[in-house]
């Protein structure tokens, strides 16, 4: 257990920090399975994570003590399992805005929940569900994020970092509690019922919305602009005849 740094009302309340770690959501998602239960708004940090993973199996490279990784358990059993995708909006809502005022407009949100600056990926996350009777038991919720590393290996070409654009150092707690106390507020936005307000606002901070681009799926690739992303999180783009295509995850590839 470390000092409070957290002024959300539970987010962060209870905060660990580990040396190492293969990932921190395997490491929260052990301690939630254990009998004693974990309060929620638990917040393990890593300073080195030796596994971390993207989505769908993906790898995710930092270098220790440089970044952020940190995963967060939330307890979202008043949200639908078929709603399941509101709480990917609100996480990435609550990055984005913990972002914002160091990066400006610059920054979006790829579809489904990646943070970019311009073309460049500063981020990500892996939000893991148990599921139990129809109802989101427990949210295992995994962010990384590039902070202070100032150089990225070859096969993450389109990689940066907070250092990078702004050329300094952030200290990386007070970055932690600020993007804690955002995705806080957007998730008692979900519980309060706000969930038009959730939505919309992801629309509006969509990376490539409303702009005509190139992309590739099974079929090929085509040009097609992001019109909107359905309740369940299914990705709409329309193509040059004026189709609306719809797209889940790994169906489409953005073509930069």
């Amino acid at each position: 257990m470390q000092n409070n740094i957290f002024s959300g009302l539970f987010v962060g309340q209870n905060f660990v920090t580990i040396k190492e770690v293969d990932s921190t959501n395997n490491f929260l998602k052990q301690l939630a399975s254990n009998s004693k239960p974990v309060i929620e708004g638990t917040v393990i940090m890593a300073e080195n994570q030796t596994a971390g993973r993207g989505q769908q199996q993906n790898g995710w490279h930092a270098e220790p003590g440089k970044n952020l990784t940190f995963s967060l358990l939330l307890k979202p059993s008043f949200l639908p399992v078929t709603q399941q995708f509101d709480l990917v909006r609100a996480v990435s809502l609550g990055v984005f805005d913990a972002l914002h005022p160091l990066l400006g407009d610059g920054l979006k949100i790829k579809w489904p929940n990646d943070i970019y600056y311009g073309n460049r990926k500063i981020g990500g996350m892996l939000i893991e569900n148990m599921i139990q009777g129809g109802q989101i038991k427990n949210a295992i919720v995994g962010i990384g994020l590039n902070i202070n590393q100032q150089t990225f290996p070859d096969y993450l070409p389109n990689a940066t970092s907070v250092k990078q654009i702004l050329q300094q150092d952030y200290d990386l707690k007070t970055l932690l509690s600020d993007i804690c106390r955002h995705i806080e507020a957007y998730y008692l936005n979900l519980k309060a019922g706000k969930v038009l307000f959730v939505r919309e606002t992801y629309l509006t901070r969509l990376y490539w919305l409303n702009e005509q681009k190139e992309y590739k799926s099974k079929d090929g690739p085509f040009a097609g602009t992001i019109k909107s992303v359905k309740d369940n999180g299914i990705l709409v783009v329309e193509n040059n005849n004026n189709e609306e295509l719809e797209f889940s995850l790994k169906e489409i590839e953005f073509v930069n």
